[in-house]
């Protein structure tokens, strides 16, 4: 039985270290609300720097928690769900 544990554990210890970082909460929470801009996240959540909203939305995408589109309008940019 501790054989079938392990791998579970270590998948919720690997979830844990990533939704346990700062601002990887509220980032989820507002892109649970619908796709956004880089700029629209950065907008709505103004105390938290690019450089680390970047940080984060890559380590997100990194393991498969949202993703990263770009969007085919006049607009370049992308949009992360």
């Amino acid at each position: 039985m501790d054989q079938e544990i392990r791998p579970l554990l270590a998948k919720v210890e690997h979830a844990y270290h990533i939704v346990g970082k700062k601002w990887v909460n509220f980032i989820i929470h507002v892109l649970m609300e619908g796709p956004k801009r880089f700029s629209e996240l950065h907008t709505l959540i103004p105390d938290l720097s690019k450089r680390i909203l970047n940080e984060r939305l890559k380590e997100l995408e990194g393991c498969g928690l949202l993703t990263r589109t770009v969007i085919p309008t006049g607009r370049s940019g992308r949009n992360i769900r």
